[in-house]
């Protein structure tokens, strides 16, 4: 006679960039920038600055600011959380023009990680185990429900990253 042992579920919670919404939502506010009356001969641009961010120019500070705006109404219409933008920059004067470097944020640090695990440890399910692994973490448990608990758990919570949840097994 065999035990039988209770396999374990389990699921990543990632923070990835899906870089072709983001490339379309960058697309259509260049063209909508070109195209609006306040934006004429402000010389308003948006483009990827290296491979972690995008970069806001115009003439003048607000109209930065505005171009950004344009470029997050985008984001949210392809549904893209706004999250994955660091916009805690100011635009930076350089010659007749500001510059607004707009980093991306991606994957889970260290110290999203712990704090993750800890309210899942803290608020989550008895016997829900969270594990850091490089820029993920793993959840996993004996139980469905108390993953579907936890992934509720995560999205009710108001953190400063965007969450997805992969890999469900």
């Amino acid at each position: 006679m065999r035990a039988h042992v209770a396999s374990e579920v389990s699921f990543d919670v990632v923070s990835k960039l899906d870089r072709q919404e983001i490339d379309n939502a960058l697309n259509q506010a260049t063209k909508e920038l070109s195209q609006r009356f306040d934006f004429k001969g402000t010389g308003a641009t948006i483009t990827w600055s290296g491979k972690q961010g995008v970069e806001v120019r115009a003439n003048s500070e607000e109209r930065v600011k505005a171009a950004l705006e344009v470029f997050k109404e985008k984001l949210i219409k392809r549904g893209v959380s706004l999250k994955v933008l660091d916009t805690d920059n100011e635009p930076k004067s350089s010659g007749k023009e500001y510059r607004l470097g707009v980093p991306l944020k991606e994957g889970i640090s260290a110290e999203d990680g712990k704090k993750l695990s800890k309210i899942i440890r803290d608020e989550g399910p008895k016997g829900v185990k969270a594990q850091i692994q490089g820029d993920e973490l793993r959840v996993s448990s004996k139980k469905r429900d108390d993953l579907q608990a936890v992934i509720s758990l995560l999205k009710e919570k108001d953190l400063d990253i965007a969450l997805q949840f992969i890999n469900y097994r």
